[in-house]
């Protein structure tokens, strides 16, 4: 009987440690492949990675779980930087960032991280772009620090607290952080690579994924044991802080702009999108035809509604400036 339970134990130390030296030389075939595009900025103990491009009046994006900022690749970039200072960030624990052990992943503390970043990069109160929990994030930097924003512009925005996670998300699902730990060491890579196809396709419904993606899109940089772990952290504390938002939307002061895929399947325009506008009527909602990864599937929509959002927003000075 002992040597039966000896050697169980022995074959699961072995399968544990294939499956961590197959995450860790996964992982960095990821890293290498995918070097930082632009540069690094210290906050609070988060190592954040963004890029800027162009100059002008300054649009900051933030994407959504399991996200990164190439998330935003398939935008007309160039067009955008011919009149604005473009800046998209790696949320910390995402993309090329790192979060640090000591932060928390609630949206108030990552609203307050974007908010350094603004402040840090010395912008002059750019529009916030934010898609899916990173318009969470964006309302949350709305209502926590007005100050350093002129407004936001949120693409298919988490708004309000869901029952149960969109089924893609059901493997981030681990509210201890060390079985999340332990998880995304041994099992998460290999599961993601098995499952991952099918899991962005659910994400992109019903429209279609680009082939490209993994790629220009960013998607290979999920394989990464730290990544999983803060998207799991993410998921886990996102509904910490939405019901005191939807307490306190109706005193947001600055203003949203709101575009929905009507055939979202991951967050629901009703529930979110429409939801919002009853407590904050002078939410601009628009809806289109479309589900949640807007910025990848309509860029030359997404592109210009951001656009004339920030149009809207020169001052007379500015927009001489852009006319000259």
């Amino acid at each position: 009987m002992t040597s039966t339970i000896l050697t169980v134990v022995a074959i699961l130390i072995a399968v544990i440690a294939v499956l961590v030296a197959f995450t860790f030389f996964t992982a960095r075939r990821v890293t290498k492949g995918f070097p930082p595009e632009g540069k690094f900025i210290d906050v609070d103990g988060d190592r954040v990675h963004y890029t800027d491009q162009g100059s002008g009046p300054a649009i900051v994006f933030v994407h959504g779980l399991c996200g990164n900022l190439r998330n935003f690749a398939y935008l007309e970039l160039e067009r955008l930087t011919q009149s604005h200072r473009v800046i998209l960030i790696d949320r910390p624990g995402a993309g090329r960032s790192l979060r640090g052990d000591a932060t928390p992943a609630n949206v108030y503390a990552q609203a307050r991280t974007i908010a350094r970043c603004i402040e840090k990069l010395g912008l002059d109160k750019p529009v916030l772009v934010g898609h899916s929990l990173g318009g969470a994030i964006a309302l949350a930097v709305g209502l926590n620090h007005p100050q350093v924003i002129r407004r936001l512009a949120l693409i298919a925005p988490l708004t309000h607290a869901e029952s149960t996670p969109p089924g893609a998300f059901n493997g981030l699902v681990l509210p201890s952080p060390l079985v999340r730990r332990l998880v995304s060491w041994t099992l998460a890579i290999p599961l993601s690579i098995i499952s991952s196809r099918k899991a962005v396709e659910a994400v992109f419904a019903p429209e279609a994924m680009p082939q490209s993606f993994p790629f220009k899109g960013g998607g290979l940089l999920g394989l990464r044991p730290h990544v999983f772990y803060a998207a799991s952290s993410d998921l886990v504390c996102a509904p910490q802080d939405l019901p005191d938002m939807e307490r306190r939307y109706a005193s947001m002061t600055v203003p949203v702009d709101v575009l929905y895929g009507k055939g979202d399947r991951i967050l629901n325009y009703t529930r979110q999108g429409e939801a919002l506008k009853q407590k904050l009527d002078r939410v601009n909602l628009r809806i289109v035809a479309g589900g949640h990864m807007l910025p990848v599937t309509q860029p030359g929509l997404t592109t210009d509604w951001v656009l004339g959002i920030a149009a809207s927003e020169l001052t007379p000075t500015q927009a001489t400036a852009l006319a000259g």
